[in-house]
């Protein structure tokens, strides 16, 4: 029989841990939600948005909560790869060359304004963030587990930066887009900004996450939601199957089987960090936009007609009938029956 509900101590956990980032972070709950989602689903998260949300304060304060070892790389036209994955040195005294690692050998690593960097350093990451492991010279290298790519990314300029391409854009798990704070938010932003900001503590040791991530895989799918999640990224793909014919001028290219694979992953995810051990449709519903939203490749119709692949999702959303049976009534066997 499969547990309905996750271990008693894992959710205090989460709790805490968000509790800690919140000590800094006001607002911003949808990211940090996604942060935890990212975190126990083992994808990689991207986050977009102008300058001055708190994008990377947020991504560096969660690292402090989490025991394990961060680092922070800031992206500029300049960067070559060798200044990620590491190089080989020639040592003259032994006459032998040695192996430096790269900053990409760390347990939560912040790839700051990745869209500054051109195409062969954002290859360079995005290959580690598929592989979990880099090659210098003829050795490889694994990564340590666990291994997080949190990007960021600003949305509106344009001088000096390298979009990243579609297929390479497909490998982040979410894309997260934040907007501005409310009145009151903001209030207590300066107000906490201009003061003595709290002490963060360490809550979680990397193997507590590792055991975690476990639980989460253990979170229960019902196959009529895994056809369901198929559904809305095929509808992306042949929308006139879908009766969305007006839509089918805007989408040029529909999402990867990434989608649909990411949406029952970050479903268990969200699943987990909501104190159920099984998945609901609005679990599914409420990860669509986050995973599908970068894998779509939208017309130049959509871009003169002001469509969005946001707006294209909500309608997917409304023309995708959801699975008619409930799910969690015969997701369990009663094991005295």
């Amino acid at each position: 029989m499969t547990n309905t509900t996750p271990n008693a101590e894992s959710a205090p956990l989460m709790e805490r841990v968000l509790y800690e980032v919140k000590k800094i972070i006001v607002g911003q709950d949808h990211l940090l939600e996604r942060m935890l989602v990212a975190l126990l689903a083992r994808g990689h998260l991207l986050v977009e948005g102008v300058p001055g949300l708190a994008k990377t304060l947020a991504i560096k304060t969660l690292a402090q909560v989490i025991g394990g070892e961060f680092k922070r790389i800031q992206f500029t036209p300049d960067l070559v790869p060798a200044d990620l994955v590491g190089t080989r040195i020639y040592n003259q005294k032994t006459g032998e060359f040695s192996t430096s690692l790269g900053p990409v050998f760390a347990n939560l690593l912040l790839a700051d304004e990745i869209n500054r960097a051109p195409a062969k350093v954002q290859s360079a990451l995005l290959e580690v963030m598929q592989e979990r492991q880099v090659t210098i010279g003829r050795e490889t290298y694994k990564v340590p587990d666990p291994f997080l790519v949190l990007a960021t990314q600003n949305p509106i300029e344009t001088e000096g930066t390298y979009p990243l391409p579609e297929a390479q854009v497909d490998r982040f798990m979410m894309k997260v887009v934040i907007g501005y704070p409310t009145d009151q938010e903001e209030f207590i932003i300066v107000e906490r900004m201009t003061g003595t900001l709290l002490p963060v503590g360490t809550v979680i040791t990397t193997q507590q996450l590792i055991e975690l991530q476990h639980e989460a895989d253990q979170v229960y799918a019902d196959p009529a939601l895994m056809e369901y999640a198929v559904r809305l990224v095929a509808a992306t793909r042949r929308p006139t199957d879908f009766g969305l014919d007006d839509m089918a001028r805007y989408i040029l290219y529909g999402a990867s089987p990434r989608a649909s694979i990411n949406l029952i992953l970050t479903a268990r995810a969200l699943a987990f960090l909501r104190g159920r051990g099984y998945v609901l449709v609005q679990d599914v519903q409420d990860m669509v936009l986050d995973v599908v939203r970068h894998r779509l490749i939208l017309s130049y119709e959509a871009l003169s007609d002001n469509v969005t692949s946001d707006m294209i999702l909500a309608r997917v959303m409304d023309q995708v009938p959801v699975p008619a049976q409930p799910i969690y009534e015969h997701a369990f066997v009663n094991i005295n029956a």
